[in-house]
């Protein structure tokens, strides 16, 4: 089988496709045949800073986002069968800690996430896999695991309600779409930022109420406090945008923080953290009850997953250079049967 392996630190990475043997599943796994896998982000990461990859881990296979079909199952699996069209949950738990035994499962002390959807088949745990009905889009699954479902439960976490007031800066990148579609699923009204005027746009015909033009942090304050109070900051980007997104949340406001692309050490003024009564919480992706969730509201023609663009296995590289460009708007998926 062909995978699509980093095999350098570089940046843009450097991806080789390789030919590897064709896996058999251990016992509780599965072989997926994969149809689709998205980019996100924290792929890029493990180039970067603490996330690094160590020069043992090279050649490494990236992707945690993947869909398709099952090509064959461990003896003792009895969840999923060959032939059916599956979406994988990239939670990797222990299944043991305080979080696992009462939920939720994304809070689990030893967690980790899957990689390994850059290939033409992967290895994974067969109970973390969902089944697609027919009616939804193989591709349009793909997109689904990582930015959608932090999105969600990132909404969650702060307890989004219609009626709501939702900040999202940087609403064009892979959460920020998400969290715009998904709040408007909600009933909330939503504030959504780019520098770019045109992936703003874009946004703004997926449902975002108040579009604001710009990448400065006192202009974005300025503008988002002249439509209101904000209930809920969706801030996927960390640095600057973290003060920001705390001073505009009304008393009791919650802020809920997933990443770092602008920044991994904010700051932000105590005072108003407290005197605000404001609440401030981090969260990462999300449960398998969540996904499932999406791949409802995607069947039931509530959701549309935004794909940007989709690219053959040997384009890799290309895709991962397109992100770093952030030229587009929505998911970057590979094809790795192409």
């Amino acid at each position: 089988m062909r995978v699509a392996a980093l095999t350098s630190h570089e940046t843009p990475p450097e991806v080789e496709i390789q030919d590897r043997s064709t896996p058999s599943p251990g016992p509780g796994e599965a072989i997926v045949r994969v149809e689709a896998a998205a980019l996100n982000h924290r792929d890029l990461w493990k180039l970067e800073d603490d996330d690094r990859l160590t020069a043992d881990d090279l050649p490494f296979v990236p992707g945690g986002d993947l869909a398709g079909i099952v090509e064959e199952t461990a003896a003792d699996v009895s969840g999923v069968s060959e032939g059916d069209r599956v979406v994988l949950c990239p939670l990797e738990t222990c299944g043991t800690c305080r979080f696992c035994r009462e939920g939720p499962e994304n809070m689990c002390e030893n967690y980790s996430s899957y990689d390994g959807a850059f290939a033409e088949l992967a290895v994974v745990d067969a109970n973390r896999l969902v089944e697609l009905p027919e009616s939804v889009d193989i591709v349009d699954a793909a997109a689904l695991p990582i930015a959608y479902v932090t999105a969600f439960r990132m909404l969650e976490r702060a307890g989004t309600t219609a009626g709501d007031l939702v900040f999202v800066p940087g609403a064009t990148g892979g959460v920020g779409v998400a969290a715009i579609q998904l709040a408007t699923i909600l009933g909330a009204e939503t504030i959504g930022t780019s520098t770019d005027e045109a992936k703003l746009r874009t946004v703004e015909s997926l449902g975002l109420d108040h579009p604001i033009h710009t990448g400065d942090p006192d202009e974005m304050r300025t503008a988002v406090a002249a439509i209101g109070d904000v209930d809920v900051t969706i801030n996927h980007l960390g640095g600057p945008f973290t003060r920001v997104g705390l001073e505009v949340l009304r008393t009791n406001g919650a802020m809920v923080v997933c990443g770092r692309t602008a920044g991994q050490f904010p700051e932000f003024d105590a005072r108003n953290l407290y005197f605000g009564h404001k609440r401030l919480f981090g969260s990462t992706l999300g449960t398998q009850v969540d996904l499932e969730k999406l791949v409802d509201f995607v069947e039931r023609g509530r959701l549309d997953p935004v794909i940007a663009r989709e690219y053959p296995l040997s384009n890799t590289a290309r895709m991962m250079a397109d992100m770093q460009s952030r030229e587009m708007v929505g998911k970057l998926v590979v094809r790795p049967q192409q």
